[in-house]
């Protein structure tokens, strides 16, 4: 049954598709965040992502290594980041505005003579009668691997961080990295552990940006979700399910705005295009609203440098 000229079934399942690329970036800031380090370059960090997984899946015509890549090329520049941050103590804001901003460049210029190339598809994974099912087969069954592997990987990074040991260390660091070092962690090796992970997947969303979601490359493509991403970490208050579910608010917008546009919907469509954004920003307002309830689940230590030998 479609309402309006929308059928619900389709729009959630795009909206799980459209949200993937934010949300698995903004998972592996989270983690970052939780360790302390405030990474702003997520931006740069997914468009190298998006242009490493696009050139490789092109060479070998093969989506998984182009993943793969991608989750490379971020972990590869987020080295950049963790070196100027983590040995040569640099301010971590400037650092990170710096990466999106080489990010960017770089990009364009690894994707000269990509333009108008199309990569090879990753087709959904084959659930057999279960995508016949009315509704939820069309929802939940008819999706790539990389839906499957973003909400699976929100699981576990919810269950590292509240229940294992490793997950006890990385919060410990990043509420009190002198009082880890104190009880002989090695807070800068943690750091760069989380940062990687943060590039790692930061690349793998952009790679899905240009493998599965346009498919092609165009310079700039990540067209602003690395920030979205940083945004819904806080809006997530460094909880991973919440970050599902402020991914997933955002993708329904973009989805549902540019499903209004094709159904004719009498709002203009600069509205309607700047519509996601502008209610992540109102949600944001909200949720840092009463009594800061949101600061205050901010790890104490987010944005602070370490030095062994204070």
């Amino acid at each position: 049954m479609d309402f309006g000229g929308i059928n619900p079934a389709i729009l959630i399942a795009s909206l799980m598709a459209a949200s993937v690329p934010i949300l698995l970036a903004a998972l592996g800031e989270l983690v970052v965040e939780k360790a302390g380090v405030l990474n702003l370059g997520v931006e740069g960090m997914m468009i190298m992502g998006a242009i490493v997984g696009f050139m490789i899946t092109i060479q070998t015509e093969s989506p998984f290594l182009g993943f793969i890549g991608g989750a490379l090329g971020g972990a590869a520049i987020s080295l950049v980041f963790a070196f100027l941050t983590q040995v040569l103590l640099a301010n971590q804001v400037a650092t990170g505005l710096g990466l999106t901003l080489f990010g960017l460049g770089l990009s364009a210029l690894m994707g000269q003579g990509y333009n108008g190339l199309k990569p090879a598809q990753t087709s959904a994974v084959p659930f057999g009668p279960l995508a016949d099912i009315p509704f939820l087969g069309r929802v939940l069954f008819s999706h790539d691997w990389v839906v499957y592997f973003s909400v699976a990987m929100t699981a576990v990074i919810w269950w590292v961080l509240k229940s294992t040991r490793l997950g006890l260390i990385i919060r410990a660091v990043g509420e009190s990295h002198e009082a880890a070092h104190a009880l002989g962690y090695k807070v800068n090796r943690i750091r760069l552990g989380a940062i990687v992970f943060g590039g790692a997947m930061a690349g793998m969303g952009g790679a899905y940006i240009s493998l599965i979601r346009v498919p092609q490359w165009v310079d700039g493509i990540t067209a602003g979700q690395g920030w979205i991403a940083l945004a819904i970490v806080v809006f997530a208050a460094w909880k991973p399910w919440r970050a599902l579910i402020g991914a997933y608010l955002f993708g329904g917008i973009t989805v549902l705005q540019l499903n209004l546009q094709a159904a004719g919907s009498a709002i203009p469509v600069e509205y309607l295009s700047m519509s996601p954004y502008l209610i992540t920003i109102i949600v944001l307002v909200i949720m840092s609203s009463g009594k800061g309830k949101v600061a205050l689940n901010a790890p104490a230590a987010l944005g602070q440098n370490f030095h062994a030998s204070r």
